[in-house]
C-alpha cells in the first residue's frame, strides 16, 4: 500500500502492529522520496481468516 509520506507510513505500521499485524513501513532510502509504503507479506501459513481480518483493518483505517 503506497503511503507517500514517511510519517503516514510509520503511523499506519504502528497501528497495524497494535492490531496484531506485522506490517512494516518501507521508506527512504529504501524507496525514493515521497513513495513510502507498507510491505505486506502473505504466506501459506496464514489462514484465510487472517487475511480477511487484515483487509477489514486496512479498510477501517482507510487504506484500501
Amino acid at each position: 500500500a503506497r503511503m507517500r509520506e514517511e510519517a503516514r507510513a510509520m503511523a499506519a505500521s504502528a497501528r497495524l502492529m497494535e492490531a496484531g499485524f506485522h506490517v512494516t513501513a518501507i521508506r527512504p532510502p529504501t524507496v525514493p522520496a515521497k513513495t513510502s509504503r507498507l510491505r505486506l507479506t502473505v504466506s501459506a501459513a496464514h489462514r484465510i481468516e487472517d487475511v480477511e481480518a487484515l483487509v477489514r483493518t486496512l479498510k477501517d483505517m482507510g487504506l484500501c
